[in-house]
């Protein structure tokens, strides 16, 4: 063999190409698929949401009582605890506990398996090459739709059993439910699919803040691994996670919210919208701007922890089994 056909053949090795449009299309995207990413995302969704659970029922019934419907009414946080508590005991707390835990983990693990999929892709293999904000948002808007599709019936199941009141609850009408299993098939008998996607559009604008979340995360960590001179998948510390977490929580919760207020209440059998745009004048003709940001405290309260412990989990698991991958 020549020097020259030596020479080709080792630069080739060492400098595959980049750009995934070299290769076809379909199998360069399926390639970049790692189930270790869904593992991990399940494991955080999971965990946060099993401890965190109390301050998600609460937040879901801040955000439907605009006053006009029957519902328990609460002075505050820890009025609603307690009151929750002595009302319908320990178990009132974790009410829509079953689907929430799927409805997360699900999402969380669909999400991550998809927007690093998508990640991969269009970095062509190569984890350490930046992608900058506007691919950030783009793999994460993408990756926030597909998971939409998968769960908004987890979510609506879910919102429902948090908002079935203890004096109101009759399990052998159809309007009640037993259990996740039993929500979804008496949604889908009574009003048929367009009853599990309830909420869906208001979902969709919802994309926006798991895009903006995503690529600040991403971002900042980015931008502090290229401060101190490494890679930018350099694995950080836990510390350094939960403080990039929860800035980046804080920022997409704070710009985003009220989405979340039009999509609870569209979801909420109690009461009655045409559609997204009615319950957006209706929220605003009876409660002004305050009213797209009912619950806002319990869910910052909820969401920012939430997103720290299910990023910290995700990080450091994902790593493992990438790190187990690579050494096999």
């Amino acid at each position: 063999m020549s020097s020259a056909t030596t020479t080709t053949t080792t630069n080739s090795a060492a400098n595959p190409p980049k750009s995934p449009k070299k290769m076809n299309g379909k199998l360069s995207l399926f390639s970049h698929i790692k189930y270790e990413h869904m593992v991990a995302g399940i494991s955080g969704g999971v965990t946060s949401t099993l401890i965190l659970h109390p301050l998600d029922l609460i937040k879901i019934r801040f955000a439907v009582n605009d006053g006009r419907v029957a519902a328990p009414q609460y002075r505050g946080l820890s009025s609603a605890f307690v009151t929750i508590f002595r009302q319908e005991g320990f178990r009132g707390l974790y009410k829509g506990v079953t689907p929430n835990a799927w409805g997360s983990g699900s999402a969380w693990g669909f999400y991550f398996l998809f927007y690093n999929t998508i990640k991969g892709w269009i970095q062509g293999g190569n984890a350490a090459q930046p992608l900058g904000p506007a691919l950030h948002m783009l793999a994460a808007s993408e990756a926030g739709i597909l998971t939409l599709l998968m769960t908004n019936p987890i979510w609506v199941v879910k919102t429902r059993l948090c908002l079935q009141y203890e004096n109101k609850l009759d399990l052998t009408s159809n309007e009640n439910y037993r259990g996740m299993m039993d929500g979804l098939i008496k949604i889908y008998k009574t009003e048929g699919v367009k009853g599990l996607y309830r909420g869906f559009v208001p979902g969709m604008f919802g994309v926006s803040h798991g895009a903006l979340q995503f690529m600040t995360y991403e971002e900042m960590k980015n931008s502090y691994n290229e401060y101190r001179k490494l890679p930018i998948d350099t694995k950080l510390t836990t510390a350094e996670y939960l403080t990039f977490a929860a800035i980046s929580k804080l920022i997409a919760a704070a710009a985003t919210y009220p989405y979340q207020v039009i999509r609870t209440r569209l979801q909420d059998k109690n009461h009655s919208y045409k559609g997204t745009w009615d319950c957006i004048k209706k929220t605003y003709s009876y409660e002004g701007i305050y009213g797209f940001y009912k619950g806002l405290k319990p869910n910052l309260t909820r969401v920012v922890p939430a997103s720290c412990i299910t990023f910290v989990v995700y990080e450091n698991v994902s790593h493992f089994m990438l790190k187990r991958r690579k050494d096999k």
